[in-house]
């Protein structure tokens, strides 16, 4: 199994695992984290540890339904359309993220920077809405897009009102910035809770600082909202003003927040 999925011993137990459809779901979580890579056949049966010959039939399989596309040539494979009917539901179904868009919205109007919103899953997280600066050009794609929460202000603003989600082991490191031992980022995390927001200069993305506020109306918290600056447009007086418009707009948002409550038994 390759570094980026989780064993079936660290998942939530279950009543009862059925092996084929945890095979499947291993795939496509695992063509899914290659980020539209084209992948061949060796290489996800190396990453899951399974044969040749079975991982075969079950990419077959995947193609035939829609979630694994193949190039002509059926020699490489990535993600397919129909796993884009599913994220597309997740988002257009969750409550918070209909809120937080236009309210998003409104903060790139203000600062004319990128705007996010992202959520904990697992080590890592995961973008859910972005809204796009128009005075620079787009860094990379986001919506769906996962990072480790360790090299994000996103995730490090969770962490830092999340502290039981905070992970053993550091991921690889994304720049020469991103943080490289647990004791860097716990004194990080801790910078965090005394400002009340998270920052990462240049840990993800070469150019960018980045300024992330968690979202407090889940306990514990998974969600936050971030601002991307690029290095050469910050001053300490847009600095200032990036914190007050997202401490403003986090305000908004957590006030608004549906309550959900689970359907009844």
């Amino acid at each position: 199994m390759g570094k980026n999925e989780e064993s079936a011993a660290t998942r939530q137990p279950a009543a009862r695992e059925v092996k084929s459809a945890a095979r499947t779901l291993e795939v496509l979580e695992y063509l899914a984290g290659r980020q539209g890579t084209l992948t061949r056949l060796r290489e996800v049966a190396d990453a899951l540890g399974a044969p040749r010959s079975s991982t075969y039939a079950l990419l077959q399989t995947l193609v035939a339904w829609g979630w694994v596309q193949t190039e002509p040539t059926g020699t490489y494979y990535s993600i397919g359309i129909r796993a884009l009917l599913a994220g597309t539901s997740y988002i257009d179904r969750d409550p918070k993220v209909r809120l937080a868009h236009p309210i998003l919205a409104d903060v790139r109007a203000e600062l004319g920077e990128t705007v996010h919103l992202a959520r904990l899953d697992r080590d890592q997280v995961v973008y859910l809405a972005t809204v796009e600066s128009h005075e620079y050009a787009r860094v990379m794609p986001r919506v769906g897009r996962r990072l480790p929460a360790v090299h994000t202000s996103l995730g490090k603003a969770i962490l830092a009102e999340n502290p039981a989600a905070v992970p053993a082991e550091l991921a690889p490191p994304l720049t020469r910035h991103s943080h490289t031992d647990l004791a860097g980022l716990e004194a990080d995390l801790a910078a965090a809770r005394e400002r009340g927001h998270a920052e990462d200069v240049q840990e993800n993305t070469e150019g960018l600082r980045c300024f992330g506020f968690a979202l407090r109306y889940d306990d514990p918290v998974v969600d936050a909202i971030s601002c991307s600056v690029p290095l050469d447009r910050l001053t300490p007086e847009h600095e200032a003003r990036i914190i007050a418009v997202m401490e403003s707009a986090r305000a908004r948002i957590e006030e608004s927040a549906p309550v959900v409550t689970p359907p009844a038994a």
